[in-house]
């Protein structure tokens, strides 16, 4: 993966678009030696959402199946929602 400075980035923005876009490379944005972002082609975006969703299915069948064995109680909407304003306001 090449690495970016962001102040060059903005100079050659066009030409790097094009190489994420139409070669697939990866370029790391960095600010200090940094990487702070990293631009990919839509491609590779859409692959790690397709990975996250799979990941997410997956995480939630084990969920219930726990849930149906006994191992895990379900959680009402209205005691969720409340356990995470209560967290959001920590």
């Amino acid at each position: 993966m090449k690495s970016v400075l962001i102040g060059e980035a903005r100079k050659g923005i066009t030409e790097i678009i094009n190489r994420v876009a139409y070669a697939g490379e990866r370029v790391a944005l960095c600010r200090r030696g940094r990487p702070l972002a990293v631009l990919v082609s839509v491609e590779d975006a859409e692959l790690l959402d397709s990975l996250e969703e799979a990941q997410d299915l997956k995480a939630a069948h084990k969920v219930l199946a726990n849930i149906r064995a006994g191992k895990e109680r379900a959680i009402p909407f209205a005691e969720a929602e409340a356990s995470l304003a209560a967290k959001a306001g920590k």
